[in-house]
């Protein structure tokens, strides 16, 4: 008879996984059996989970990852591929976002850099970090506006807090003295702090010619490359291999 009262105090106090879980119980006729530690344990249970996926889709909603259902249990490691699988089960850890490690992944068009790139990123928001995905046109494009209408310091204090970052589709086109200045200074905020996973067809070797000013190329590669694990893709193109077999 104290049944419906429990459970509207359980309601109130947020804890509905909770509440909806007890009434599950005294469903089950078996329950009995168990003791009392046996049954709270299983409430409190309930409510976790409950909590914890409303958390990771919260995380995965803020992070616009664009696989959003790439995880590293599904990477391909086909011999074709050249994937260091040691390497990827490392990264599985997360111990690199702990340690504020980078990710740099390179390979020609197709290989399945972004995809590897919203695994790992996937994987950190599973561990309970936070992550924002960007294509790099688009995050230059975001900066600009900022700067145009004020909100640049705060756009640049998001990206400073966020746990991973990915910058993806790197090095496509010729970079601006601006977008220069804008990466150095994403890159400085984030160095010792932060981990950032770039995905790029232009191999690591070649950053620092590609950022053309040779000052700016110092600071950027030193505050991105010392640090990082590489992971270089080969094969053919995926979306090539798809198409032929559709």
């Amino acid at each position: 008879m104290l049944n419906e009262p429990t459970i509207e105090k359980l309601k109130l106090l947020r804890l509905n996984a909770m509440a909806e879980a007890w009434a599950a119980q005294h469903a089950q006729p078996e329950i009995a059996a168990l003791s009392f530690d046996e049954r709270f344990g299983l409430l409190v249970d309930a409510e976790w989970v409950h909590r914890e996926n409303v958390r990771l889709g919260r995380a995965l909603k803020e992070a616009k990852l664009r696989m959003s259902n790439a995880c590293v249990e599904d990477i391909d490691y086909s011999s074709k591929r050249e994937l260091d699988k040691a390497l990827v089960r490392q990264l599985g850890t997360c111990r690199w976002v702990a340690e504020h490690q980078n990710v740099i992944i390179t390979g020609k068009t197709g290989t399945g850099k972004t995809y590897l790139a919203c695994a790992f990123a996937q994987q950190a928001v599973r561990k309970g970090y936070r992550a924002i995905y960007r294509r790099a046109p688009r995050l230059y494009q975001e900066l600009a506006l900022a700067k145009a209408d004020g909100t640049y310091p705060r756009l640049l204090s998001r990206f400073a807090r966020t746990d991973v970052l990915v910058i993806d589709d790197w090095a496509l086109t010729p970079m601006t003295a601006e977008q220069r200045a804008d990466l150095l200074e994403i890159l400085e905020d984030r160095y010792g702090n932060r981990s950032t996973i770039f995905a790029s067809q232009l191999e690591a070797k070649l950053y620092h010619e590609y950022l053309g000013d040779p000052t700016v190329a110092d600071a950027v590669c030193d505050r991105l490359l010392h640090n990082a694990h590489r992971v270089v893709l080969h094969g053919p193109s995926r979306r090539k291999e798809e198409a032929a077999n559709k």
